[in-house]
């Protein structure tokens, strides 16, 4: 039995985080940055069953014709993505009330659609990227018992020393969505940063410890793969899926190119283009 302490759980049963109750989510979850961005989906839904919000987290569970479907708010950055992949895991994969976790395992269809910015001048600002890997430069893997698999392990010798940054990690994607959902779309490597300034590299009043951060992962290329974007989330979403047992993909639209030094006239617009065509993908998934 899992301790009060360890699964903290609502007056009503629900998740303690996401107060959801298992029945109000789907075996397809889309996760997204911003709580305004839950709307801005679920807008084209045929039929919304469930609207949950606490604090940051808010959750929408409907359906586009036959297939159901969840969007859950993830807020910035990778403590937010370790608290709503180990809930949503344990809402499907724990017997709440028995505390017990269940003897058959499910396993969910993740998609993260996110925002991002492009390392490489021919990624376009309101072009898509799909992540093939995570790029984790922010630690958060390293307080769960992870192993590489053989590619991961061969581009963690290639990469350059990022002192005095922690470790990096590499997370991989799942391959099955990879060619289900984005077999046309730009794709590489994910960098996932622990903030959006010092962290990647950008300069205010405050000198960042690692000045050519972005031109090294600019020119890291290996068998192929290359850095494309960075972002919050990625790297924790892929390796904490593959722990669990969940496929997970991240696909963002890429609002800034970094070494053009452009940004998105128009981000709504672009984040609506890319929900409405990976919806358009996501709901021929199947839930098995």
């Amino acid at each position: 039995m899992i301790a009060p302490s360890e699964l903290v759980l609502n007056a009503d049963g629900s998740i303690y985080h996401l107060h959801l109750l298992p029945h109000q989510i789907a075996k397809t979850i889309i996760t997204v940055g911003d709580p305004d961005r839950v709307a801005m989906v679920s807008l084209y839904f045929d039929e919304l069953e469930h609207r949950v919000q606490k604090r940051e987290f808010v959750t929408h569970t409907g359906r586009i014709g036959n297939k159901r479907l969840t969007v859950i708010s993830t807020g910035i950055g990778t403590d937010n993505i370790d608290i709503v992949l180990n809930e949503i895991d344990a809402l499907v994969n724990i017997d709440l009330p028995a505390r017990l976790v269940k003897p058959n395992l499910t396993s969910l269809n993740i998609i993260r659609l996110g925002t991002s910015g492009s390392l490489q001048p021919d990624v376009a600002v309101e072009s898509l990227v799909a992540s093939s890997f995570g790029l984790g430069l922010e630690g958060l893997l390293h307080y769960y018992r992870f192993t590489p698999n053989p590619i991961e392990q061969q581009l963690l010798q290639q990469l350059p020393a990022f002192s005095p940054m922690v470790a990096p990690y590499i997370a991989q994607g799942s391959p099955f969505l990879l060619q289900q959902l984005a077999n046309d779309i730009t794709t590489g490597i994910t960098a996932t940063c622990g903030g959006f300034y010092g962290p990647q590299g950008r300069q205010l009043r405050l000198l960042p410890a690692i000045a050519d951060l972005p031109a090294q992962l600019q020119n890291f290329s290996y068998n192929q793969h290359r850095v494309t974007n960075f972002e919050m989330e990625t790297a924790a979403i892929y390796g904490l899926c593959r722990l669990l047992g969940h496929r997970a993909l991240s696909v963002n639209v890429i609002l800034a190119n970094r070494p053009k030094g452009l940004f998105s006239q128009n981000p709504k617009e672009a984040v609506g283009k890319m929900i409405q065509s990976m919806l358009a993908r996501i709901i021929t998934l199947p839930d098995d």
